[in-house]
């Protein structure tokens, strides 16, 4: 189990909190019988912000990152923390026409159809190593998009973190069957 640590008047530390104590779940959104895992409330808590980017990058450490991807949306926001802690290059991985240069794209399968994903052509210098991020991994669909783009740019695939994972929709093994190292921070029962 991770946890945060405070320090007291004593300078012992304390547990007090995990990560999954700054996400919020709201039932039925945003269809009926489904639990969405929230985690603006974890992003807008400065303690809890940290604590998720430094444990997204610490089965990372020491390993050289040339760039950081993520995938739209929320993923946008961890991808631009962690490569900021990094002092390397952010590449937003997008939704099909969001990007306004050369692109290649990449097609998936969501729980309720299809959809596309694109990178621009220049994002990667040939064989520059790269970290994927995003806030949660259901059914891998998007991070399998993911993937395949920055492997088609000719970069090489480090890992893949991840706040949350929810493991009833496999798609955390889904990606390690796809030989890439994936790093959680909690999971959810259900979706």
């Amino acid at each position: 189990m991770l946890l945060f640590y405070q320090q007291t008047s004593m300078s012992t530390p304390e547990p007090t909190m995990k990560i999954e104590d700054f996400i919020r779940t709201i039932p039925d959104y945003p269809k009926p019988g489904i639990q969405f895992r929230d985690v603006s409330t974890l992003f807008q808590d400065p303690r809890g912000f940290r604590m998720a980017v430094d444990m997204l990058l610490h089965p990372f450490a020491g390993q050289p990152i040339d760039k950081v991807a993520a995938l739209e949306a929320r993923g946008f926001i961890l991808g631009g923390a962690i490569a900021h802690q990094l002092s390397v290059g952010f590449v937003p991985i997008r939704k099909q026409g969001k990007l306004p240069g050369e692109t290649i794209h990449e097609d998936y399968t969501l729980e309720y159809g299809e959809a596309t994903m694109e990178m621009h052509t220049d994002a990667f210098v040939k064989g520059e190593r790269v970290l994927l991020v995003d806030d949660l991994i259901a059914t891998g669909g998007t991070c399998e998009a993911g993937i395949k783009l920055i492997q088609r740019a000719n970069a090489e695939l480090i890992g893949c973190a991840f706040i949350i994972d929810l493991p009833a929709l496999g798609g955390k093994k889904l990606i390690e069957s796809l030989g890439a190292d994936v790093h959680t921070l909690c999971e959810f029962d259900g979706d």
